[in-house]
């Protein structure tokens, strides 16, 4: 009989063999963690390498906007601050998107100082008032969901507004006044708002469904771009309290 005839299946036995009795061991691995502080020495090759890149982000951050001359602070049911805020999305909405915007608001907690200071108004300290990117959008709602809207802000305590005045009663909002008219529940009121809120952050489930109009435009740089307008405009960088939102006696 032909050799091969006696290799082929002896070839089989062998690699049959090889599959049953031929399993993966999963080896044991071994973790140690490493304590980073200030005691170790610096890389200093690592540091020359970065050195560029932080002397650019410093000049960034400390970059002068403008000047305020009076202290900015958060508060409710309405603040300096806020109303800063609030006329700073509702004008360079108006500006970015080249449209109508009947008006603005920014939910309470998305201020993440307390107090903007007296004094020069540096690049990091916008970023330290809004590091999120947040996009400035906008959307049309009928003033019936705009209600539903303002009894939340109402309900929260009361949110910085812009192109509205309101008050609160029992956690509602009354006497609601858009651009100086009453509160109209049929009227398409056009709404410049973070994109946040308008995916339904902070509660705000009545504008998810609601579609969204953007550009890209960040909150943040929208805040930049007001400062450069009330300096290019001669006017003063402040806010002052407006009774935009107050309690009904």
């Amino acid at each position: 009989m032909n050799p091969r005839y006696y290799f082929f299946p002896a070839l089989l036995l062998f690699l049959t063999g090889i599959s049953c009795h031929t399993s993966y061991e999963g080896q044991s691995l071994q973790y140690k963690g490493y304590r980073i502080s200030q005691t170790m020495p610096a890389d200093t090759a690592v540091l020359h390498f970065l050195q560029p890149f932080s002397d650019s982000v410093n000049n960034s951050m400390n970059s002068v906007l403008g000047v305020t001359s009076e202290s900015m602070e958060k508060a409710q049911p309405e603040s300096s601050l806020g109303n800063f805020m609030a006329d700073a999305f509702l004008i360079m909405a108006r500006e970015k998107y080249q449209t109508q915007v009947d008006l603005a608001f920014v939910n309470f907690g998305g201020i993440r100082l307390t107090q903007l200071p007296a004094g020069n108004i540096t690049r990091g300290k916008v970023f330290e008032l809004m590091p999120f990117d947040n996009l400035l959008i906008l959307q049309k709602i009928k003033g019936s969901v705009l209600q539903q809207v303002l009894d939340l802000m109402a309900g929260r305590g009361g949110w910085p507004v812009a192109g509205i005045r309101m008050q609160i009663s029992n956690n509602k909002a009354v006497n609601v006044q858009v651009g100086g008219q009453p509160l109209d529940p049929e009227k398409v009121y056009t709404i410049a708002n973070s994109d946040f809120i308008a995916n339904g952050g902070d509660n705000a489930d009545m504008l998810r469904p609601v579609p969204q109009i953007t550009n890209g435009y960040l909150m943040r740089d929208a805040i930049i771009d007001y400062i450069a307008w009330l300096n290019s405009n001669g006017k003063k960088i402040t806010a002052t309290i407006e009774n935009r939102v107050t309690h009904a006696q």
